[in-house]
């Protein structure tokens, strides 16, 4: 036989063995199919014409349409997705203009150090940009088992994982772990992204009051013995408050009821405890006690994506079956990179943790003593001030704005009407001065909104739904 016929027979044969795997391959999902369209076509009702709905006629469309019209009539600017010009930190340029800005996460100001910068420069120059591919499939680089090992040391624990995104990395543990036998117990006030991995996992959902040890015994003692696995989840310093989880009362129930402990570290990390090391170190607690503690990398770290800490065994579940890490592209290596040289700078100047929690001291007693409403506040990284109104919120962004002050508001339905909020999110590396600034200058223009009764109230709803039904 010669080499040309050799060649034939095997690309035949090859091209058969093909042909014999996408038959067995369309033979199973055929299978699979009908199985499922014999179950479904029994007792079958007759089929139903349906018109398809539009997206400009879902109420959430028509919500955001609501609020822009009440927007349009008192002539109040949106005040979001404007395009920062360099770098945000303690101050930052927009449309050409240097602010006081306080709505940014650079709480340790590390964004631009030159450690920082220097391991992601070289970070790029070896690795490029992107890990091109899930971890478990070839996007693993040295730099993700560096970083790691570095924050199960940081927290004292056995192993960590880490996510492309602080908010993927709440969705994808919590639904790895829990499922329809399960309870999720949580305050309140907890993150968005956990309510999403809740939902997504199909468990029973269960709130208990803000910070309410009390109440999260009672819904424990209520419910408890009903099933398999009961996670608890609170946040170390809450993102829309500012307050700190009483984690040594949850901990008293842990014990009590035996359930997993999540404790949310996002705002935490870098501000809590004399190292920075979050809200174990703030109430000298051992972090081992806690089942599982998740943190995102935006925030003290220069990076970004998330974290989860804990045992060893937790850690190997999460690797093989979260779907957020099995199945989603690697943190980008300068990503990376970026973050260890952030904890690299965390544990070498514990001052700018000390700096933060002056600042943070400042702002809060500054802003009580000018009769701000700064809710449940600890002064730490975030200090709310409550406005009430969302329109209101947004006119008082916007004028402060104006007066070189960066600072964003909370509205409806990121929070209930009524509750509307600008947050000022503190770093280290902000001024006694802007500061006292942004305080003065806040005070007065709230007042001045307050005495025009600017807001809700002043709203022609006549003239608004004119402005509606003319889209």
């Amino acid at each position: 036989m010669s080499k040309d016929e050799e060649r034939h027979n095997v690309s035949k044969m090859n091209s058969s063995l093909k042909e014999n795997l996408l038959d067995r391959m369309r033979n199973a999902h055929q299978s699979s199919e009908r199985n499922r369209m014999a179950r479904s076509e029994r007792d079958v009702p007759p089929p139903v014409r349906r018109k398809q709905t539009r997206f400009e006629d879902l109420p959430e469309y028509k919500q955001v349409q609501t609020q822009k019209a009440a927007s349009e009539q008192l002539g109040i600017e949106n005040p979001f997705y404007r395009a920062h010009q360099t770098a945000a930190g303690a101050t930052t340029v927009i449309d050409g203009r240097k602010l006081i800005n306080f709505a940014s996460y650079d709480y340790l100001g590390l964004n631009r150090h030159p450690h920082v910068l220097a391991q992601a420069r070289d970070t790029i120059n070896t690795f490029g940009i992107s890990a091109s591919a899930s971890r478990l499939v070839a996007g693993e680089r040295p730099a993700h088992a560096e970083l790691e090992e570095r924050i199960a040391a940081f927290y004292g624990v056995e192993a960590s994982v880490c996510f492309v995104s602080g908010y993927l990395t709440n969705v994808a543990a919590i639904s790895c772990l829990m499922g329809p036998k399960d309870l999720v117990v949580h305050d309140e006030f907890i993150h968005n992204s956990a309510l999403a991995g809740i939902k997504l996992s199909g468990a029973t959902r269960r709130l208990f009051k803000h910070n309410d040890a009390n109440d999260l015994e009672h819904v424990l003692r209520t419910v408890a013995g009903d099933y398999r696995r009961i996670l608890v989840i609170v946040e170390g310093v809450y993102s829309m408050d500012g307050d700190i989880a009483n984690l040594p009362a949850i901990m008293k129930l842990k014990t009590e009821y035996g359930f997993w402990l999540m404790v949310d570290e996002a705002h935490s990390l870098g501000i809590l405890g004399k190292r920075g090391k979050g809200t174990f170190e703030h109430f000298g607690i051992d972090p081992r006690q806690v089942d599982i503690w998740m943190g995102t990398l935006s925030k003290t770290t220069s990076s970004c994506g998330g974290y989860i800490a804990g045992s060893a065994a937790l850690a190997a579940v999460l690797k093989a079956t979260a779907g957020g890490f099995v199945y989603s592209v690697g943190l980008a290596p300068v990503l990376t990179a970026s973050a260890i040289a952030s904890l690299d700078i965390l544990e070498s100047e514990p001052e700018r943790v000390a700096a933060l929690k002056r600042n943070g001291a400042l702002f809060l007693k500054l802003a009580q003593e000018a009769g701000l409403d700064t809710g449940l506040s600890a002064g730490f990284s975030v200090v709310p001030v409550l406005v009430g109104d969302s329109l209101r919120a947004v006119q008082l962004s916007n004028d402060l704005l104006a007066a070189g002050i960066n600072a964003l508001p909370i509205i409806h339905p990121a929070v209930p009407e009524g509750m509307a909020r600008l947050r000022f999110f503190i770093t280290s590396e902000h001024t006694e001065e802007q500061i006292r600034q942004t305080v003065a200058v806040t005070a007065e223009k709230l007042k001045d909104l307050a005495e025009r009764n600017f807001g809700l109230a002043s709203i022609d709803i006549q003239q608004m739904m004119k402005m509606l039904a003319s889209r």
